[in-house]
């Protein structure tokens, strides 16, 4: 088969499709992310299942979540995040001409999310569609920006990935419960910016389309008094083969993807993880032989909060002030289809 102009056949990850970094000229010029005020600790959990704030901290890291208000929907969360970066790169909401929402837990089925989204902003010239790819959705949304800016068909993206998960968690589930929480985070991305995409590559592995699931509420299965019954509306999750696929994909498409830049382990600054917990982000840091400094690890205030994980976990990273120029930054994450993906960044400067 011919390759196309900047493209790159990987050798161990199955039909990923990946942008080298001589193909894309596309960089972040602005981020930002929100967190609900309110919280629900490890102690709170343990009054409504058998759980304690040991056992949960042990098996992941995790010791709360944030939950979205009441008024509060997924567009509202991603509104916050948005207007920060949009304030980072300097631009207002006219000036996007589109945007992209990655979530599961979209504010209604019809109209997408992003409509939403783009109400709340006044984002009077931007098109706006959703992307479901679960907890990949952050790097599906910005591999598709980043795609079409690069052919010319947009300037100025706004890409979200926000999620009310809390809204579809089962608290009778001790397994599940844990592990979730709400949040957004933002990019806008550009042919100018700080943080210059190097290269992205996604994949889909359809074969595990079962061991993370919402069962009840599409055209499988509609909603009907037996499902909202059977609790069939709420995550679900085969945690230990997840565990085992996500650590093995993770540190595939990560490998592949330094082998694609002609780069070692340590060129990487920083290795970023997905934020689903603490024990995964461990294995896959072992995997590359990266000192646990080096990995970010940002789910103990926070759980998992899906497709926002990345983008509020880079937010953090850069606020905290370690992202320095010249650092380059591995983002890599995977979630339910079974869907993953791969990005590195390199650190050109400050924020402009």
């Amino acid at each position: 088969m011919t390759q196309r102009p900047g493209f790159v056949e990987p050798n161990v990850m199955p039909r990923p499709t990946p942008l080298a970094a001589a193909s894309l000229g596309v960089s972040i010029a602005g981020v930002g992310s929100y967190l609900p005020a309110a919280t629900i600790t490890n102690e709170d959990l343990g009054r409504k299942v058998d759980t304690s704030d040991e056992w949960i901290v042990t098996r992941t890291g995790i010791r709360e979540r944030h939950v979205a208000a009441p008024d509060q929907a997924t567009s509202d969360l991603a509104a916050h995040a948005a207007r920060e970066a949009l304030a980072q790169a300097k631009l207002a909401p006219e000036d996007l001409d589109l945007i992209i929402l990655a979530t599961a837990t979209p504010d209604t089925p019809v109209p997408p999310g992003s409509a939403w989204l783009h109400k709340h902003l006044g984002a009077v010239n931007a098109a706006a569609m959703d992307i479901s790819a679960a907890c990949s959705g952050f790097l599906f949304a910005v591999h598709t920006g980043a795609g079409l800016i690069k052919a010319g068909m947009h300037h100025n993206v706004l890409v979200v990935g926000a999620e009310t998960l809390t809204r579809i968690t089962d608290y009778t589930d001790r397994a599940t419960c844990i592990l979730f929480g709400d949040g957004a985070g933002a990019a806008v991305l550009g042919k100018q910016g700080y943080l210059e995409l190097l290269y992205s590559s996604i994949g889909t592995d359809s074969s595990g389309r079962d061991l993370i699931t919402v069962p009840a509420g599409g055209s499988r299965e509609p909603a009907s008094a037996e499902t909202i019954a059977g609790h069939k509306h709420y995550l679900q999750l085969k945690g230990r083969e997840v565990f085992r696929r996500a650590v093995e994909t993770m540190t595939k498409s990560g490998q592949t993807a330094l082998a694609s830049l002609g780069m070692q382990v340590s060129d990487l600054a920083w290795l970023v993880p997905h934020q689903a917990n603490l024990r995964i982000t461990q294995a896959v840091a072992s995997q590359f032989d990266l000192p646990p400094d080096r990995v970010i690890g940002d789910m103990a205030g926070t759980g998992n909060t899906s497709a926002a994980s990345l983008p509020i976990a880079l937010n953090r990273l850069q606020s905290s002030g370690r992202l320095k120029p010249g650092d380059r930054v591995m983002l890599v994450g995977f979630g339910a289809g079974l869907t993953w993906g791969c990005q590195v960044y390199e650190n050109t400067g400050v924020p402009v």
